[in-house]
C-alpha cells in the first residue's frame, strides 16, 4: 500500500464499489467490508444474492459465514435499522443516548452534538433545537452550563429516542419540498406521497463567525 496501511480502507471500499457499481443503488449498498442486499420480493432476493455472492467469487473475495445474516425482515445497518416499513434510529443508540450524562466540557458536547447530528434527518428544525449547545462550542465562548444548555440537551435527547420512522421514498410517487429560512437558519422537510422522507435545517453563521483562509 502507498504510505502504509494508512489508505488500506479507501482503497478496499474503491475496488468494492468498481467490483458491485452495476448494482449499487438498485439491489446493493456497500460501506468498506459490509454489504447489504435488498429487495422487494422472495424470489428477486434470491436472484440479488445469487449475483452478489458470484460476483465476489469471480473476484477471490470470501464472505465469512458466521457474519453473514440472511432473509432478514429488518437488519441494523450504520446506525440505522432498516425495514419495509422504513428506516428508524438503531435501538443500541437509543440506548446510548439514554445513559449519555450531562456534558462538563466542550469535548464532551461536540461528542453529543457528532451522535445527535448524524441523525439530524429525523428530527425537526434540529438546529434550532441544538443551537443553545452548539454556541459553547463556539471560540473565546465560556463554558456554562445553563437552564437553556439542559433544556437543549434533554429536548435532544428526548426527540432521539422518540424519532419517526422515515419512509423509504418511492420515485412513482410524488415528493413534495416545505421549507423555511430566517435570519437564524434554513429548515425543511422532503415528503413522499404524504409521508416524511427527511427533515433538514442548518444554522446560519453571522459574519463574525465565518473564517477566511
Amino acid at each position: 500500500m502507498p504510505f502504509g496501511v494508512t489508505n488500506a480502507p479507501g482503497v478496499f471500499m474503491d475496488y468494492m464499489n468498481r467490483i458491485f457499481h452495476p448494482y449499487l443503488d438498485s439491489f446493493v449498498v456497500v460501506f468498506i467490508d459490509d454489504i447489504l442486499v435488498y429487495s422487494k420480493t422472495r424470489e428477486e432476493h434470491e436472484e440479488h444474492l445469487r449475483i452478489v455472492l458470484q460476483t465476489l467469487r469471480n473476484r477471490q473475495l470470501y464472505a465469512k459465514l458466521s457474519k453473514c445474516e440472511f432473509w432478514l425482515d429488518k437488519v441494523s445497518f450504520l446506525g440505522h435499522l432498516i425495514s419495509q416499513g422504513g428506516i428508524g434510529v438503531d435501538p443500541y443508540k437509543i440506548e446510548v443516548v439514554l445513559k449519555w450524562e450531562n456534558p462538563k466540557s466542550v469535548f464532551e458536547i461536540r461528542s453529543f452534538l457528532g451522535l445527535a447530528g448524524y441523525y439530524r434527518r429525523f428530527i425537526r428544525g434540529f438546529f434550532m433545537l441544538a443551537l443553545p449547545l452548539t454556541k459553547l462550542t463556539h471560540k473565546g465562548q465560556a463554558f456554562v452550563w445553563d437552564a437553556q444548555s439542559e433544556h437543549s440537551f434533554q429536548t435532544l435527547k428526548e426527540k432521539l429516542t422518540t424519532a419517526l420512522v422515515l419512509v423509504l421514498p418511492n420515485p412513482r410517487e410524488p415528493f413534495e419540498v416545505y421549507c423555511d429560512a430566517s435570519k437564524m437558519g434554513l429548515g425543511g422537510v422532503l415528503m413522499n406521497n404524504g409521508q416524511v422522507v427527511a427533515y433538514g435545517s442548518r444554522q446560519l453563521k453571522t459574519r463574525d463567525e465565518l473564517s477566511y483562509p
